[in-house]
């Protein structure tokens, strides 16, 4: 039985089928989102509601780690004006983890605990499933009946089914690296469409560390951003949290010595060094070793060149 009255954002507890259940708190972080205007527009537009028989969208955020999928997420939930809740997907995440889980009270009475995610949908809040393919299909299959028509989740452990309200709005953001799950293909035709989130220009990077580091020193921070700049154009993944990490650090060892000032260029340097590594030190030498580990700059091998060397006559290749 769905819950008609619950306040929007502010309740702490709702009673489904005679079962309390006790909500998370939404996260209280205001998020400005800098930049790539369109794919603002793009998420908002997912969540809109063209008529009654209409629907919302559960899109997912691609890109790599550090470039703000999360932060969009909560500035978009910010334009909408409504509870943003977040929940930490991990790979040890299990169903009861998403939904609602049972915690020995004091009493010794069992009391049910929703998660962000169920918290989202009983107060007309938005959720936003955070890194959603670090989670095995065992979690995603418990979310399959909300994330189409049906828009309920079931919880076998306090045995309730809850159904989600109409303000309900949720998205996932999902890491492009190896340290991940493959989801399977009938969670990720609901988690549509793919919104692909790219690296920031030289102009928004500099906005977005401007934004989260006001004090920091303009030299410090012009060295950062050409650094970032240079490496998206060698396709290194360095991020605009890897640059908010480098100026961080070096304008504490700068306030660190400033009896015996060292030079800015020297604390930049170890900065990177300390951040990232030595070898970022050199980009095009870092690049070009990445070239040659994904072998970027030789062509597919075909069958000849298992029997025969490149400058073998009887290469098949060979004219």
């Amino acid at each position: 039985m769905k819950d008609k009255n619950l306040p929007k954002g502010k309740a702490s507890s709702a009673e489904i089928e005679g079962v309390t259940l006790h909500l998370s708190h939404p996260v209280d972080i205001e998020s400005q989102w800098i930049g790539q205007k369109e794919i603002l527009r793009q998420i908002l537009a997912c969540w809109i509601v063209v008529d009654k028989d209409d629907l919302p969208l559960a899109p997912r955020i691609t890109g790599f780690p550090g470039i703000g999928k999360t932060t969009l997420a909560m500035a978009a939930a910010g334009v909408r004006q409504q509870p943003l809740y977040i929940y930490q997907c991990t790979s040890d995440t299990r169903p009861e983890d998403l939904l609602i889980t049972p915690v020995l009270s004091e009493a010794g009475k069992i009391a049910y605990h929703a998660s962000p995610l169920v918290s989202a949908m009983l107060t007309g809040g938005i959720c936003v499933l955070d890194e959603g393919n670090r989670m095995n299909e065992k979690s995603w299959a418990s979310l399959a009946p909300l994330l189409d028509h049906r828009r309920y989740v079931e919880s076998i452990v306090a045995g309730v089914i809850v159904h989600a309200d109409d303000g309900f709005r949720c998205c996932v953001t999902m890491n492009e690296d190896e340290s991940t799950f493959e989801i399977p293909d009938y969670i990720l035709s609901r988690l549509q469409p793919t919104l692909q989130l790219e690296f920031p220009s030289r102009e928004e990077e500099k906005a977005i560390l401007k934004y989260h580091l006001p004090f920091a020193d303009e030299e410090i921070l012009s060295m950062t951003v050409e650094f970032l700049s240079h490496s998206h154009e060698l396709d290194l993944d360095f991020t605009p949290r890897d640059g908010i990490h480098i100026v961080r650090y070096a304008l504490k060892r700068l306030s660190q010595d400033q009896d015996h000032p060292l030079s800015r260029d020297l604390v930049w340097r170890e900065a990177v060094a300390k951040v990232l590594s030595e070898e970022a030190l050199d980009l095009d030498r870092m690049a070009e070793k990445k070239k040659q580990t994904f072998g970027s700059e030789t062509g597919a091998l075909g069958l000849g060149d298992f029997f025969f060397g490149e400058e073998d006559p009887l290469h098949p290749d060979r004219e």
